[in-house]
């Protein structure tokens, strides 16, 4: 360097040129300025950087926790309950709430397994069935009821030590059961079309409901003496008045096939009705017996059912997924989460009084047969 001496960036007005540039934008150009600039903030006035790598890691940080996954809005996994030696499909589920007893038709397996539900296991295994479809427990008389889907009959077992106390003999294809308690009454879809009236106290068929076809899920008025049928086979819903056991009204289902699962919002006189072709959730008015909505659900729908505390409706599919929709009573539903499961997954039971929604999950390849336990959240 030519201290003193001739400069050509003087003598050009580069060096002066430089200055000015600096002086205006407040960052020194020269190597020697620059050092001094961060030896000034290092020292002096640290605080300033020690501010700006602050910064900088805040923002990194913020990047990488958008792109983590969210956790799933609408319930969580708590706990999964393995079903050791359960092959094929497992169909519907009841529960013991005082007994904390989840009881499960393993329909492919030819049992119905019994969790313990406290101790997170099966503890029990009733065995040498024929396609169990539908099973039900009546806490009033300890009672369990079994449908049968191969022969048509209705076992009937001890609640306590499981033993066989009888059977009903239906036409064929005993499917889904739903207990009348104030009754006393156990109503049971089956054959080609009929529901079948039992007496729960002694065991015995005192009625039968002529349908136009196959039933499959129904619900009860609890608050009135109507049954709402699914008969897919007529594409319809069949409203049978349970005093007379006949059908007063059917609603023709417009554009859709296959409706399987429903579920019943009496308060609102609302019907939940999911179909598989398209997959679809429909909604009827039941005192006006016509539709009011229609909302998309992931592929093959086979349970509804309602959280009327968080006004929630959850729909377990079998593509996968369970669909948690956000209602605004009585006409609006919006799909507030899509939960991941997995295939085959597409019966599941909601239980109020535990606030829990178990998922019965079939052994496909290395995924196991298992309960696996949601718990809702708002």
């Amino acid at each position: 360097m030519n201290r003193g001496g001739f400069s050509w960036k003087r003598f050009l007005g580069v060096s002066g040129a430089k200055a000015r540039v600096s002086r205006r934008i407040g960052i020194p150009l020269t190597k020697s300025g620059r050092q001094r600039k961060v030896g000034r903030l290092v020292t002096g006035g640290g605080c300033l950087l020690y501010l700006l790598l602050s910064l900088a890691l805040l923002l990194a940080w913020q990047v990488s926790a958008a792109r983590r996954p969210a956790p799933p809005v609408g319930m969580h996994l708590v706990q999964s309950i393995p079903l050791p030696g359960v092959e094929g499909r497992i169909d519907h589920m009841a529960v013991d709430v005082p007994g904390g007893r989840l009881f499960v038709a393993a329909l492919g397996n030819n049992t119905v397994e019994v969790v313990d539900l406290q101790q997170g296991k099966r503890v029990h295994r009733i065995s040498d069935l024929h396609e169990p479809q539908g099973v039900i427990f009546a806490p009033d008389h300890q009672r369990l009821f079994v449908a049968n889907g191969e022969g048509g009959s209705v076992g009937i077992y001890d609640g306590v030590a499981y033993g066989k106390l009888g059977a009903i003999s239906l036409s064929g294809d005993a499917d889904n059961v739903r207990y009348d308690a104030a009754a006393g009454h156990l109503y049971v879809g089956y054959g080609k079309g009929g529901l079948a009236v039992v007496d729960v106290a002694d065991g015995t068929e005192v009625g039968a409901i002529r349908l136009g076809g196959h039933p499959e899920s129904f619900q009860l008025e609890h608050g009135g003496n109507r049954i709402f049928v699914n008969v897919p086979a007529e594409g319809q819903v069949a409203v049978v008045n349970r005093d007379t056991d006949a059908v007063v009204a059917t609603w023709p289902l417009e554009g859709v096939r296959a409706n399987f699962p429903m579920a019943l919002d009496e308060t609102e006189h609302r019907v939940f009705i999911g179909c598989r072709d398209p997959s679809r959730l429909l909604v009827y008015d039941t005192e006006a017996g016509r539709e009011v909505e229609r909302l998309a659900v992931d592929g093959d729908p086979d349970d509804v059912f309602l959280d009327t505390a968080r006004k929630k409706v959850y729909v377990s599919c079998g593509a996968g997924y369970l669909d948690v929709f956000k209602r605004v009573p009585p006409d609006s539903c919006s799909l507030a989460a899509r939960v991941p499961t997995a295939p085959g997954a597409r019966t599941c039971l909601y239980v109020p009084e535990l606030d829990r929604l178990y998922l019965a999950v079939p052994h496909r390849g290395a995924q196991r047969a298992e309960i696996r336990v949601y718990a809702c959240t708002d």
